[in-house]
């Protein structure tokens, strides 16, 4: 009914709701007033400095104000976040101060992360219950990713190498083997964030950064295998090869001259990185098959190479070879009157193939004994390119030229230019072929049968090997000269020597310069060179291309006078001076007595300044 008075249930619900009310309101008042106790009680027990029981870096720092915290562990544990961490990356080691590096432990941050002075309540009223013994708190650390990475590239330069493939060379005899390496290189990424979850370090182990790895394509087990297998067995003892009754010993100083293990990719191998490819997409390489590729050894594989055409050339297994086989002989011609004549005729010989000379001797290099190191070579009949029968084919019928240069006696130019002399006499050159000195007379040594002398070196007379021989090379200037044949490539002296004509006279210099000519007569020539102990001559035997070839010779142009020098020392030669010039010589081609042809050579002589020696 409205306007009536509430029920009395009503009224009862209403009290007991207010009771609860009060209750609750009481138990939070009481709550409140603990919680301030003990928030009191925590702030009295530690005041405003760090809770007992705190603890940096096992520094207890518990009890104390801030000041008297940052004091202490700067005290103890400064030096220890000062001192230079030990690195380890791969099988490299090396340091770095924590301030190179940009690491740096922040004490004062530190020391306001273990206290209580933020008057925080939670913190205050947990320091109570804190056992005295477990409050760890961690240090600061400050981290300078500039100072960082500056760091670890210096230490990359130390740690960081390439692969090294394992290889075997043969030196003296012996098989020489080069070990093969892992290659490295620092990851700088993962080296950063090592160093920072390192840093400050607790012990004395060093810091392990990460690194990349790349194995060598050839392994140390496959450096190991070829040893084992072929370069120690192939170093062991000479092999001997047969021709007929005759034996040829090629010692294993000789053979390892040339000797190789060159690197190559097994099928396995290949197989593999083909899989690798297939199974990631874009070809990208597969770590794990990398690994399986690495544990089964499926690189590059090291095998045995024999270069059988310089071992032909080799003096000390071509001497045995031309003894034992026989080399062709070319017939030998010389001139009487103005006839060709055969001096001694052609005879044929045997000769060897470097690919028969590898098929021979290969098989021999894994023999452990005598009889297994020993075996035949196939060898094949050659005959001479000259005999008395093929002369007048090959058109070396007369006298194409001669030229004679005479010499002041010297025992050195005696020994040197008849040297080269016998090296150049019989050579037989074919139409259209390029004739050497340097080719044909080699190089200039005490093992080729030279010895020391004087010759122009740097615009001066000095000692080195074969002095005198350029005597030679003038004579066979001349004989290009007037046989009408065409110069390849020559060079004069740098000074003009009196005993050469001017204009018309060549050095050689090993190396660097040559003296050379073309066969362009449409014949074969033969060369024939004598000497004495104070001249030379060389003759060149085939069919004349012109009736007449002269010479003529032009004025001296830009006289320039020689200077003086006095030169200290033991190897000091006397010189004589003489100007410099510039002079022109032209050939002549005639044919019927009327010129056909002329071309015409430049050369330029500096001045031969005097040099007189004087003591030191």
């Amino acid at each position: 009914m409205s306007g009536a008075a509430d029920s009395p249930g009503r009224q009862d619900d209403a009290a007991l709701g207010s009771r609860r009310i009060r209750i609750a309101l009481a138990v939070s008042g009481a709550a409140v007033i603990a919680f301030g106790g003990l928030y009191l009680a925590g702030r009295l027990t530690a005041g405003d400095g760090i809770p007992r029981g705190t603890q940096v870096a096992g520094v207890d720092i518990g009890g104390l104000s801030t000041a008297q915290a940052r004091e202490r562990l700067t005290k103890e544990k400064g030096a220890d976040w000062s001192a230079p961490l030990s690195l380890r990356a791969g099988d490299r080691t090396a340091e770095v101060s924590p301030a190179a590096a940009g690491l740096t432990v922040d004490v004062p941050a530190t020391v306001d992360r273990a206290g209580t002075n933020s008057g925080n309540p939670f913190s205050v009223i947990g320091s109570l219950f804190t056992d005295s013994d477990g409050r760890q708190v961690d240090p600061v650390v400050e981290v300078d990713e500039g100072k960082t990475r500056a760091a670890l590239e210096k230490t990359a330069k130390d740690v960081d190498r390439k692969p090294r493939d394992g290889s075997i060379t043969f030196r003296d005899g012996e098989a020489k083997a080069v070990k093969a390496r892992t290659g490295q290189r620092l990851d700088e990424d993962g080296g950063a964030e090592a160093l920072r979850d390192a840093y400050p370090v607790a012990d004395d182990r060093p810091v392990t950064l990460p690194v990349e790895r790349s194995r060598p394509d050839v392994s140390q087990a496959e450096v190991v295998r070829a040893m084992d297998e072929f370069a120690r067995p192939a170093m062991s003892a000479p092999v001997t090869l047969t021709t007929g009754a005759e034996r040829i010993t090629v010692s294993p100083e000789t053979l390892g001259r040339h000797l190789s293990l060159k690197a190559e990719k097994t099928q396995k191998a290949e197989k593999t990185q083909k899989s690798e490819k297939s199974e990631k997409p874009g070809g990208s390489a597969d770590p794990a098959g990398a690994q399986q590729a690495a544990a089964t050894d499926d690189g590059m594989r090291l095998v045995p190479k024999l270069d059988g055409r310089k071992l032909l050339a080799d003096p000390a297994f071509a001497d045995q070879l031309a003894r034992a086989a026989g080399t062709p002989q070319e017939a030998r011609l010389d001139v009487q009157g103005d006839q060709v004549v055969v001096a001694s005729d052609g005879q044929e010989g045997r000769s060897v193939s470097a690919k028969d000379l590898h098929k021979a001797v290969m098989p021999l290099l894994t023999g452990k004994g005598e009889a297994d190191r020993t075996g035949a070579v196939a060898t094949r009949a050659v005959k001479p390119k000259l005999t008395a029968e093929s002369v007048e084919d090959l058109g070396i019928k007369e006298v194409m030229s001669s030229f004679t240069v005479n010499f002041p006696a010297a025992p050195y130019r005696t020994t040197n230019i008849g040297r080269a002399a016998e090296l150049i006499d019989g050579s037989l050159v074919m139409p259209g072929e390029t004739w050497s000195f340097n080719k044909t007379v080699g190089e200039r040594t005490k093992a080729n049968g030279f010895v020391d002398g004087t010759m122009i070196l740097d615009g001066k007379y000095q000692e080195a090997a074969g002095g005198g021989v350029s005597s030679v090379a003038t004579t066979v200037f001349n004989a290009v000269f007037f046989a009408g044949v065409k110069p390849v490539e020559y060079g004069a002296h740098s000074f003009y020597i009196e005993r050469y004509p001017e204009g018309r006279e060549a050095t050689v210099a090993w190396g660097s310069l040559d003296q050379s000519f073309q066969n362009d007569s449409g014949h074969a020539m033969y060369i024939r060179a004598t000497a004495t102990d104070t001249s030379v001559t060389v003759t060149f035997l085939g069919t004349r291309k012109y009736d007449n070839v002269e010479a003529e010779k032009g004025p001296r142009t830009n006289i320039k006078q020689p200077a003086k020098h006095e030169v200290k020392g033991d190897k000091c030669e006397p010189q004589t001076p003489y100007e410099g010039f510039d002079v022109s010589v032209d050939r002549v081609f005639q044919n019927d007595g009327a010129e056909v042809r002329r071309e015409t050579f430049n050369t330029h002589y500096t001045p031969r300044d005097e040099i007189t020696c004087v003591d030191k």
